[in-house]
Order: structure tokens, then sequence, then C-alpha cells
């Protein structure tokens, strides 16, 4: 590829993008830097840090990220580097820190703002100041239970990139649903086909049979897409409650949601790494991790009402098994896709006019890379 800048090449109908945009490391690390590292992406559930000290660590876009909660439903974020001569600073996925954040280096020490609070044989240096060496802070942000980082210097707010979001989904309640299950899934496919897949069922009756015993394929009531996000929503086929192994709904229904809420499922993809699918009953949310051009780790987790989890009789079995079985049915066709898109037989190929949410993320993601 002779530059980032250079077009598409693609027909004024709308195709697919060629096969380098799913394949070559340069245009994978500009999607990195001006995608992933400068908008808001997903990281966890604020209970998932509940308690001040509670961390977990995320990795991306060349990043180590330190997500740190503060008591109060709230939380902060820095990158996980040490300010004496750039050591990583934490190396476990999550815990609890005890107060302070050490280096295992050098014994710098910084408190839970960041702050630098210990640095070893440092006060004899002249003009040294623990004050002109904090963490680096990175912008972290709460919406409705889940929690966003942007690395970007200046961001803009979260509310800017979610748009109407916070008003569309409040009847839900997310704040209030817990976790209670978690998978985390290593796919041999671009991040981009992730989210192609999530955003179509045209492939449901072939690749989905149980899935499409639940909605009929051609039924998605999508809402016109932004600059930020594509989604909507489908309908449940008659005798279905829920996403459920059998479609019975084994729990009540979420206490804010009305009317045709109760009888349908949202499915959004908020960009650029979050999958967002509302159920009646309960929330799945899917993170996108990408790690190379053809690698992915998706960590699933599926929420549910605190009262619910409170029963002794508290089931939600049946709808992990339900995803879990459509998520490896999607993670297997998507490798199979970037097998195929890698092969020198690939051509670009025409969408459909079913298939308009796609082409739109295409041009969301040339747009990012291409714009700087």
């Amino acid at each position: 590829m002779n530059s980032l800048m250079e077009t598409t090449g693609r027909a004024t109908s709308r195709q697919t993008l060629p096969g380098r945009y799913y394949t070559d490391v340069a245009w994978f690390n500009a999607e990195m830097d001006r995608v992933f590292a400068a908008m808001w992406i997903a990281v966890c559930r604020v209970d998932r840090i509940a308690s001040r000290g509670q961390f977990v660590r995320r990795d991306v876009a060349g990043a180590s990220v330190l997500i740190i909660g503060d008591g109060h439903g709230c939380a902060r974020a820095f990158h996980n580097v040490c300010r004496h001569r750039g050591t990583r600073l934490c190396a476990t996925d999550s815990g609890e820190f005890a107060g302070s954040i050490q280096c295992p280096y050098h014994a710098w020490t910084y408190d839970l703002e960041g702050r630098l609070i210990g640095a070893p044989l440092m006060d004899d240096v002249e003009g040294f100041r623990r004050d002109a060496h904090p963490l680096q802070r990175v912008a972290c942000e709460v919406w409705d239970g889940h929690v966003f980082i942007n690395m970007s210097a200046q961001p803009t707010p979260l509310a800017a990139q979610l748009g109407d979001l916070p008003e569309r989904f409040a009847p839900w309640g997310m704040a209030d649903l817990r976790m209670a299950h978690r998978v985390e899934y290593d796919v041999k496919a671009n991040w981009k086909l992730i989210v192609q897949n999530y955003n179509e069922c045209l492939h449901c009756p072939i690749i989905h049979p149980l899935l499409n015993r639940m909605h009929h394929y051609l039924g998605a009531a999508n809402v016109p897409s932004t600059e930020t996000y594509c989604g909507g929503a489908m309908g449940l086929r008659d005798g279905v409650d829920t996403l459920s192994i059998d479609g019975v709904r084994r729990r009540a229904l979420l206490p804010g949601l009305t009317g045709g809420d109760r009888t349908r499922v949202n499915y959004f993809a908020i960009y650029p790494n979050f999958l967002l699918t509302l159920h009646p009953d309960y929330m799945l949310t899917i993170t996108i991790w990408p790690e190379a051009p053809n690698r992915t780790r998706l960590v699933g987790e599926w929420h549910f009402h605190p009262d619910e989890i409170a029963r002794p009789d508290f089931v939600f079995a049946d709808a992990v098994e339900f995803w879990d079985v459509t998520n490896r049915e999607d993670w297997a066709i998507s490798e199979r896709s970037q097998q195929g898109i890698s092969s020198r037989g690939y051509q670009p190929g025409p969408y459909s006019n079913r298939e308009t949410q796609l082409w739109e993320f295409d041009e969301f993601v040339l747009s990012r890379v291409q714009s700087q």
C-alpha cells in the first residue's frame, strides 16, 4: 500500500473494502491510532471496580491503561507506566490497590489519584519536584454503569459520542444490572469483521439455526446510523419471550420496560468497540480488543437485575448457553471470512440494500483514518 491516504478504489455501487484493509499492518496501526486511541472506548462495568482501589487493566492501541474505582461510582484512569524510567507498573488484569501504586523496579509510589508520593533517592536531585511527575492521566467517564476511557489529549465529552443513546436506553436501567457470567473469546479475524457480522442477520438462516427460531431474519427495524453508532431492534417470534436456549423467559421483565420493549431485542454497535444487546430480562455486552489485523479478543458479559440474582431459584445458564452457541457460530464464520479476504482470490463484492449499515460502518472507519 503506497499511502494510508489513498482512496479505496471502490466503485460507485456500495462494495466491500479491498482486502488490505483487513490484513495490512500499517492500516491496522492507523486504525488503532486514529480510531481506538482517539475515541471513547468501553472498558468495563463500574461495579467491577466498585471499591476504592479496585482496578482493571486494559491494553489496546499500543497503550496499557489502569482504570481505578474511587469508591463513589466513578473511576480514574492512568497510563500503566512509571514516570521514572518507564516500567510497566502493573502486570495483572485486575485486582485492588491497597492505597497506593508502587513501581516494581525502583519503588516510585503513587497515590490513587496518580500523585507521586514516594521517589527514593530523588530528594537530593536539584530541582526535582514530585508534583511534576504524576501518572499520566487518561480521560474516564461513566455512562449508566459502563466505564469508558479516551486517550486523546483533549477529548470531547462522552455525551457527544453517545448522542441520543442515554435517552433511548434509559428504560433498561443498565446501571442497576449486575454481571453473572463472563467469557473471553480469541477470534482469528479482523475486528471490523466482528462488527459487520453483528450488524446483519442475512446469515442467520444459514449460520444460526437456534437464533433463527427466535427472530425472523428480515425483521430488523434499524435506526439511522450516526458517526458513532448503528443498530436497531428485532421482534421476537410468536411463543418466544426472550433469547434463551428454548425461548422461555425464566426471569422477570426488567422493571423499567413498557410496551414493545418487552417483546424485542435491541442490537447496537457503539463505535468502536462496544456491542450492546438489550433483552426484555437481561443485557449482554461484548467489548472488542483488536490485537493484530487478523486477531481480536472479545469479552462477553451477561448482566441481570439484582432482584433476580438474589432469588434462590435464579437461573442464567439458559441465556449464557444461547449466546455462547450463537457467538461461537459468529466467530467461526468471521474467521472463514478473514481467510477468504486474506487470499489472492478475494475481490470486493457488492453490498445488498439490506447491508447498508455495513457500508456505513466502512465509511466511518475510512473517514476516521483518512481524515488525519
